[in-house]
């Protein structure tokens, strides 16, 4: 029997399911989750594993290997190779796998095709972060004489000659206590 890269053939030709995934992972590495079917979601993940693994050793030959597997040659698609070899792979450098996860959302109500979310790990943890840091807390709000501030008398400066007067009697004040 013979073993075959890819098993999922999504209804496509092998061009267009693979200029489709590779869409779909540019899109991941740039926008850091998707919603698709959750066969299409399967299928991207196992191509996004692989280049987060790339992304994570940094030479040149890996750098060349994405571009050729995402056809990144398309202007478009430049800046998610520069955001997986500069922020993504460092990112998960301590990782050893598993870099994304597949969350189902149930029936699509126009065909019912069974939806999904991918998205990369510990990105889905740091957004929910950064959501609720955003959030402001809600404050009560108080009568308008209660929100004013009392504002404390400034005192006047006194003439430089007392401030040295003062400065010295400081000083020798410290040196008879020690």
């Amino acid at each position: 029997m013979r073993h075959r890269k890819n098993t999922r053939k999504l209804g496509r030709t092998s061009s267009h399911r693979e200029a489709m995934l590779a869409n779909m992972v540019c899109s991941l590495i740039a926008e850091k989750r998707i919603t698709t079917t959750h066969a299409k979601a399967k299928a991207a993940r196992t191509m996004a594993e692989k280049m987060v693994t790339l992304g994570k050793k940094g030479d040149l030959a890996s750098r060349r290997r994405v571009i050729s597997e995402l056809q990144a040659t398309v202007e478009g698609k430049k800046p998610a190779v520069r955001e997986l070899f500069d922020t993504i792979g460092p990112g998960f450098a301590d990782r050893e796998g598993g870099y994304t996860r597949i969350l189902k959302l149930g029936r699509r109500s126009s065909d019912s095709s069974e939806m999904a979310i991918l998205e990369f790990v510990e990105f889905g943890a740091v957004t929910k972060k950064k959501k609720k840091a955003a959030k402001k807390p809600a404050t009560k709000k108080t009568a308008p004489a209660a929100e004013e501030k009392v504002e404390e008398p400034v005192a006047e400066e006194a003439p430089a000659e007392e401030v040295v007067a003062e400065e010295a009697s400081a000083e020798a004040s410290e040196e008879k206590s020690e």
